[in-house]
């Protein structure tokens, strides 16, 4: 399988944000949004891999600002990252007031995909081209992702798993809940 540049599979995506995405705010829907995220890092991921690609995790997804309808949001996306079957797709999403020409960091976040074979199994992925210090910065930053990833579902199985109920309301006294399990 041959190695392929981070550049080969760049994506940019850009789209009109229209009335009927607006929320009972008036400002546009998160739920859009985080589809458009999901289109352009299946599209980015599938440009790397030249096969199928499914969402395996979201990470790190804030909105930072509003976006307004009639602006205009603009989806960067790259590979950052690249496991064995696996690849993380970095994304950052702008709107942009075409009437007043500002643009606005709407928020960053990254798509943990997996690649699969016409039957549905994982697949290998190509290994990634690493061309300057910017994308040698991102591929570790991926790998960090990993770790904590891991360390995340680690953390939910065991910690929590064998305590008592008596244990569980003594670690919730201090939040803001009132526990009236018998």
């Amino acid at each position: 399988m041959q190695s392929k540049r981070i550049t080969d599979s760049e994506t940019t995506i850009t789209e009109l944000m229209i009335p009927s995405y607006a929320n009972f705010g008036g400002k546009v829907h998160g739920g859009i949004l985080l589809s458009l995220m999901d289109k352009v890092a299946y599209v980015t991921a599938t440009k790397h891999c030249s096969s199928y690609c499914v969402t395996v995790a979201v990470d790190g997804v804030e909105f930072l600002n509003p976006v307004e309808v009639g602006e205009l949001i603009s989806l960067k996306a790259s590979v950052n990252y690249v496991g064995n079957t696996s690849l993380i797709v970095g994304i950052r999403v702008e709107s942009l007031n075409p009437i007043t020409g500002k643009i606005n960091h709407t928020n960053s976040c990254y798509f943990t995909m997996a690649a699969k074979d016409e039957s549905g199994s994982l697949t290998k992925v190509p290994r990634l081209i690493i061309e300057n210090e910017t994308q040698l910065r991102r591929f570790c930053e991926g790998m960090e992702l990993k770790k904590l990833s891991k360390q995340k579902r680690a953390m939910l199985k065991s910690d929590l798993n064998g305590l008592s109920i008596e244990q569980l309301k003594n670690i919730c006294t201090q939040e803001n809940c009132e526990v009236v399990i018998g």
